[in-house]
């Protein structure tokens, strides 16, 4: 009966420690940790069949809660942008068509210093703004 304690509790710490690591966008997060907590669930119902005999019902209920919690780990594809053009990225970054690599490091990080996320921006704004960058300073 102490396996079966035991197999409950590391079901419980890798629950605990996958709910700790999400990082997410708004909405999806919250599915994640509810499909988290059910898978958790249902494994440790597949447990506690299998100590009492019931083969067939904890193997699906096993197979149920490890298809969850694979299917919770699937990100979504990042949407596909075009190409910038440089006089975009220069209109973006508010710099010259003649800027040097030093304002247009400049006129990004002033930007960004209001467009990141943890800033309160986006990430889509900040993205772009990496974009812009990149597209002018790479050839």
């Amino acid at each position: 009966m102490s396996l079966i304690w035991l197999a409950l509790a590391a079901i419980a710490v890798w629950a605990l420690v996958r709910l700790g690591r999400q990082t997410e966008q708004r909405g999806r997060g919250h599915w994640r940790v509810t499909a988290t907590l059910f898978s958790a669930v249902l494994i440790a119902g597949a447990v506690l069949l299998a100590a009492r005999g019931s083969w067939l019902p904890a193997a699906a209920l096993a197979g149920a809660g490890i298809w969850l919690t694979l299917s919770s780990r699937q990100r979504a594809p990042a949407p596909r942008t075009e190409a910038m053009s440089p006089a975009e990225a220069r209109s973006l970054l508010g710099v010259a068509a003649d800027a040097t690599p030093q304002e247009i490091n400049t006129a990004w990080k002033r930007l960004m210093g209001r467009a990141h996320p943890d800033q309160g921006g986006t990430e889509g704004l900040a993205s772009r703004l990496n974009a812009a960058r990149d597209r002018l300073l790479k050839p």
